[in-house]
């Protein structure tokens, strides 16, 4: 059963991904494939970033099964 991706690791594939196009050493062809591998690990990012956002407004409903908009505050020693 093949490894289950994570988001934590698809971020860094991405950002390994950019370096490399950033560099603007690599040959045509091989930018094309690391231009492409990154269009995917986004759509797969952003769609994993979409179920977890369900998920937190799932969690936060009010006792009528509406969402409840609530202020961020980070915890001590957060930023």
């Amino acid at each position: 059963m093949p490894e289950k991706i994570t988001f934590e690791k698809s971020i860094t594939r991405l950002e390994e991904l950019v370096k490399k196009l950033e560099q603007g050493d690599a040959p045509l062809d091989e930018s094309l494939k690391l231009f492409e591998e990154g269009t995917v690990l986004i759509k797969k990012l952003t769609k994993m970033l979409d179920e977890a956002e369900q998920k937190v407004v799932l969690l936060t409903k009010n006792k009528d099964n509406e969402p409840v908009e609530t202020d961020f505050v980070p915890e001590a020693g957060e930023v």
